[in-house]
């Protein structure tokens, strides 16, 4: 396993992080908890050190069970998890005050909340779960997170972006304030790349990529056939035609490198991998089988040269989310 700084926080992160997200039970349905500590067991096997959980992700179940990791393990293991806006709104919409999201009273206790779920006494990261730029200085949320700075329970502070709004933290970036930002990143959401990630260099700001694999589709395994259970958000996200639309941009991914469907999820990290701001991409794995596939991602190789030129021409602008 290959490490990298988390920017100036002063971490060494393993290239391939844990997104715990999926084995919360509530949104991406069908896990089971017996398969999930098997799975982050064997992920700190194979040189894992970072987690990256959530309060909200099973109402803390997520942050029970990597806590129940974290506390049998000897190894150094790095956690990052996140407050949940007051409003419950993902993403964050314009127009809000920052009190009316992350007042200063509600970040600390839940930051309480949360390193009691975690089992530890400080976390390595807390983030907001969303953002707007225009809350800088505005609210007392500020003056929270340095207070929980100052008292040891959190040692880094950084935010979740909103999805598809990755120029919506530059200003935070810029005002030194952040430590990490969290961002979706892929073949196909390619536009951290214009602003984002040349803000974060400048500014030596860590960076936690979610959604490598665009929610599944970015690992072969969606078809027009694929079908999820009642109540998982997939059935939203891939609605209409877009189980057929994604399988055809996939097919024209394998077909341009030369590669097989198989090899797909590997290209996709070793895409995200190949940007030098990138500190971790943070896939969620909830078999062993996933974990020991990704796993071998993190040799520090990336991708070469000539194929990531060949995948800039497949960035598809869309919100699947909306």
């Amino acid at each position: 396993m290959n490490y990298r700084k988390l920017g100036r926080t002063g971490i060494e992160v393993s290239e391939v992080g844990y997104g715990a997200w999926g084995i919360a039970g509530d949104a991406w349905l069908g896990a089971k908890d017996e398969e999930s500590l098997k799975a982050l067991n064997r992920a700190v096997d194979l040189g894992l050190n970072f987690i990256d959980t959530a309060l909200a992700y099973g109402e803390g179940h997520s942050e029970r069970l990597v806590g129940k990791v974290v506390a049998e393990r000897d190894e150094d293991i790095y956690v990052a998890t996140k407050v949940p806006p007051k409003n419950l709104r993902w993403p964050a919409p314009a127009g809000l005050h920052p009190d009316e999201v992350f007042p200063g009273d509600y970040v600390r206790g839940c930051t309480e909340e949360s390193l009691k779920n975690l089992g530890v006494e400080a976390l390595d990261v807390q983030q907001f779960h969303v953002w707007q730029d225009e809350w800088l200085g505005e609210g007392d949320w500020q003056e929270a997170v340095e207070d929980l700075k100052r008292e040891g329970k959190i040692r880094s502070f950084g935010v979740s972006i909103n999805d598809h709004q990755p120029a919506n933290a530059l200003k935070l970036i810029e005002s030194g304030i952040v430590d990490t930002v969290q961002v979706i990143h892929n073949v196909f959401e390619q536009s951290p790349e214009d602003e984002l990630f040349p803000a974060c260099q400048e500014h030596g700001v860590g960076v936690i990529v979610r959604v490598p694999f665009d929610e599944g589709a970015l690992t072969g395994n969606i078809t027009p056939e694929t079908e999820f259970d009642e109540g998982d958000f997939r059935n939203h996200y891939f609605r209409d035609d877009r189980k057929r639309e994604v399988q055809e941009r996939v097919r024209a991914i394998v077909s341009e490198l030369g590669a097989s469907e198989d090899e797909i999820a590997e290209i996709a990290l070793r895409y995200i991998l190949s940007h030098p701001a990138v500190s971790t991409v943070i896939p969620g794995m909830r078999s062993v089988r996933n974990v020991e596939r990704n796993m071998r991602v993190g040799d520090g190789r990336g991708l070469p040269e000539d194929q990531v030129r060949l995948l800039k021409n497949h960035r598809w602008v869309r919100d699947f989310y909306a």
